[in-house]
């Protein structure tokens, strides 16, 4: 069965290869951007940066590697919205269904093995991705106060690396939970439809207007703003996140942990797998 299983993930990520490759691009992008924009970086220690409060200090040494990581992250969190709405969908469309349902490998394997590419798969990439570019960030940083003859002990003494290393794989495991259903349901989605982009956005865009047309409410816009960015005011101490996560003492699990909406989506999640799972067994190709 685990081996099975991990032939399985290896298969999705041979075939999805857009699981690596897009988080990959968007760091080469940035990349790109922090060298042009190495001056206006190596600027903020000039002039009355010494003088500035030692909280602020942090901010501004810390933020362009919080940037870094929150584009990356973000990116990874779109990358695996499109793979889950094409992953049981894409086997339909090029008939592929039928090669791998002769083979021994059960629906709920192939379903779980689609399920871990973006509760796991992609995330694990995504944070090398984002410590990868965070390193190159603090190399270009460095040539850049060196060469403006400024000391780079102003920026070492200021960043909390292993501080917002510690947060940020936090914050993945955090969001990992907490999109676990919108992933889930996203694959039922993929086996049921023709055309599941479009059964997604349209309900979600249909309910909220109906309900603002017959009820002048916005519940249901509330609860998916909500289920997308909640979990960052669920996990962190939302007085501190108003600029980067530099201490561990801005991240409050047990907060998050006792916050039923967590459990509840991961008992959506379960559900909608299962659903995914018993409808698999009944799809044929288009």
């Amino acid at each position: 069965m685990t081996r099975t299983f991990a032939t399985s993930v290896r298969r999705e990520i041979w075939e999805h290869k857009s699981v690596w490759v897009a988080p990959i691009s968007v760091a080469g992008f940035l990349c790109f951007a922090l060298i042009f924009g190495m001056t206006h970086f190596t600027g903020s220690y000039s002039g009355s940066f010494s003088s500035m409060a030692a909280a602020q200090q942090r901010q501004i040494v810390a933020m362009p590697f919080a940037i870094t990581a929150a584009v990356i992250l973000l990116a990874s969190f779109v990358v695996a919205i499109f793979y889950c709405l094409d992953a049981l969908y894409a086997e339909r469309r090029d008939r592929s269904i039928l090669f791998w349902k002769s083979m021994p490998v059960s629906d709920a394997t192939t379903v779980l093995a689609k399920f871990f590419i973006p509760v796991v798969v992609i995330p694990s990439i995504a944070f090398a991705i984002a410590l990868a570019m965070q390193a190159l960030l603090l190399l270009f940083a460095s040539v850049g106060l060196s060469m403006r003859g400024i000391d780079t002990a102003l920026m070492f003494d200021n960043l909390p690396m292993a501080s917002m290393t510690v947060a940020m794989l936090y914050g993945i495991v955090v969001h990992i939970a907490w999109y676990a259903p919108i992933y889930a349901l996203l694959l039922l989605v993929s086996a049921l439809t023709r055309r599941p982009f479009l059964w997604v956005v349209l309900p979600l865009l249909g309910v909220q207007i109906l309900e603002k047309i017959a009820f002048n409410t916005t519940y249901s816009g509330r609860f998916i703003g909500y289920r997308l960015v909640g979990a960052m005011g669920e996990a962190f101490d939302p007085r501190s996140l108003r600029g980067p996560i530099t201490s561990l003492s801005q991240l409050d699990p047990i907060r998050y942990l006792s916050t039923p909406g967590l459990w509840l989506g991961l008992l959506a999640a379960a559900a909608f797998l299962y659903a995914a799972i018993r409808l698999r067994r009944s799809r044929e190709p288009m």
